[in-house]
């Protein structure tokens, strides 16, 4: 079964060692083709609580199964529950286990229904693992408490199929949850795309939260066995994209990442740390070693005949037969380091399941505006983070690092850290550098893929060709806070030439 997050994540942050024991068996069970458990689900809307929380989660076979874990002991005694801890110490508790869990499960139903996703049938289940079960009452059915019996993969795969199946049928007449909706809403829900030292601000914050396309590319992502994800910078292409590698590699798959920019490895390094990944840039991959699943980031720049004879090598089972994700840019950033041919993308979109990721979850609304006007380059609906204006600075001067080093300068003497900091010079091809002030100084070849939180951009093209207009376009694609753009008068002048054959297309 997938876990969400996967079960590194569970056993670092889970409450108690009950719940990483049930975590590790849920991700064991063989249960349903769509079977996913989320652990640890915050619910905004609760009867009794300002915010209530589930211990887990679980979508088996078209039914929502919450479940409520409590470790060591439980006792009711003169009408009131306790728990007790190993050290036979008693704690009084609110409401019963089973209440706890319905009532989680009723605040899940109304906010799914909220939500417009239709009927579902939804159970509350508590899990007891130390001990055996309580006798039967009337508050709940012997199927629904699992306890020390229930704590193996066998005995909890027969325990979801008896819960789910006795589950209650829809009253006639109303709208049944498609269980395709209801696996992508629970993922939007519940999911969020970590991103590493970026929890400041407003607009960070909202960055941080999965869209909805997000929601829906992961939950098709372990059902299909070869799809491609399309999507304009700042879509999150590559967060999802480890996202899912992390769901793969907790089914026991190999995985690979391979990308054509090496600068990639720094980016999904502190992502998948810890798990049995391969991060492996496309120029190193020799064809010795074969994998369950590869993830392909930036694909467009391995679009071409040698590219995918490359990948056919390392799939196993082969790009025909085996199981694979590629990830790229509609908008063709290959001009900037890569091979793309049309024809070759043309062959392989008719072997996989295409998504588009249509919302911009790095850029501020200002930023895709300019990307829109300027290059016709559609990356996404800006809809997400509103966030300041683009910055115009225009340089009597050569509009070069030198200019962009003083509004970097700036920028962290009102508030910006150093290092959050990027100079991106478009003209160039150079690897990362520092500069005298000790800023990253870039160029778009380095920089394709990442993100910084300020960008300032610097030496525009001397002619907008595919080449200048792909390098223009990494570059202003960066940042998720503040874009500045440091332009001469030639540069104004090539700008409003650019800006008037958009208008006039």
């Amino acid at each position: 079964m997938i876990l969400v997050p996967d079960l590194a994540d569970i056993e670092t942050t889970a409450a108690s060692d009950a719940e990483r024991r049930v975590a590790r068996l849920l991700r064991a069970v063989d249960g349903p083709r769509d079977a996913v458990a989320f652990h640890s689900v915050k619910l905004r809307s609760h009867a009794v609580k300002q915010q209530g929380e589930a211990d887990f989660v679980v979508l088996w076979d078209g039914v929502v199964v919450l479940i409520e874990v409590k470790g060591g002991g439980v006792r009711k005694y003169d009408g009131v529950w306790y728990s007790i801890d190993r050290h036979g110490d008693w704690k009084k508790l609110r409401e019963s286990p089973m209440d706890q869990a319905q009532s989680a499960m009723y605040a899940l139903r109304d906010i799914l229904h909220e939500e417009g996703v239709g009927w579902f049938a939804a159970e509350a289940v508590v899990v007891t693992p130390d001990i055996e079960a309580p006798p039967a009452a009337v508050e709940w059915k012997g199927s629904h408490w699992w306890a020390k019996d229930q704590m193996s993969v066998a005995a909890m795969t027969e325990a979801f199929e008896r819960v789910a199946g006795g589950a209650r049928s829809a009253p006639f007449g109303v709208r049944i949850a498609r269980p395709e909706t209801l696996r992508a809403r629970l993922f939007g829900e519940f999911t969020r795309m970590p991103v590493i030292d970026a929890q400041r601000g407003a607009v960070i914050e909202e960055q941080n939260r999965a869209t909805a396309g997000q929601a829906r590319v992961l939950a098709a992502l372990s059902r299909n066995p070869r799809m491609i994800v399309f999507g304009g910078a700042g879509t999150g292409k590559s967060l999802v994209l480890a996202e899912g590698a992390k769901q793969e590699a907790g089914e026991g798959r190999s995985v690979l990442i391979t990308f054509h920019s090496p600068s990639l490895v720094d980016f999904f390094g502190p992502r998948i740390e810890g798990r049995n990944i391969d991060l492996v840039p496309f120029a190193d991959l020799s064809g010795d070693k074969q994998y369950d699943v590869v993830f392909v980031d930036e694909a467009q720049d391995l679009m071409n005949a040698e590219g995918m004879d490359a990948l056919d090598a390392v799939i196993r089972g082969g790009r025909e037969g085996g199981r694979w994700r590629m990830f790229l840019d509609p908008n063709n950033q290959a001009h900037v380091d890569g091979e793309f041919d049309p024809d070759v993308c043309e062959l392989v979109r008719q072997e996989a399941l295409q998504y588009d990721l249509d919302l911009n979850v790095r850029n501020t609304r200002a930023i895709v505006h300019v990307v829109q006007e300027y290059l016709g380059a559609d990356i996404g609906d800006p809809g997400i983070v509103h966030g300041d204006r683009v910055e115009w600075r225009w340089s009597e001067g050569p509009a070069d690092v030198a200019a962009a080093e003083a509004v970097a300068r700036d920028l962290v003497a009102n508030g910006a850290r150093r290092r959050d900091v990027w100079i991106i010079s478009v003209s160039e091809d150079a690897e990362p550098r520092r500069s005298r002030d000790g800023f990253l100084v870039t160029s778009p070849r380095f920089a394709k893929g990442l993100e910084a939180e300020h960008v300032v951009v610097c030496n525009l093209p001397q002619e907008y060709d595919d080449r200048g207009l792909a390098a223009f376009y990494v570059a202003v694609t960066r940042a998720r806070v503040t874009l500045h753009v440091v332009a001469s008068k030639e540069d104004k002048k090539r700008l409003q030439d650019l800006l008037r054959k958009q208008v006039g297309k």
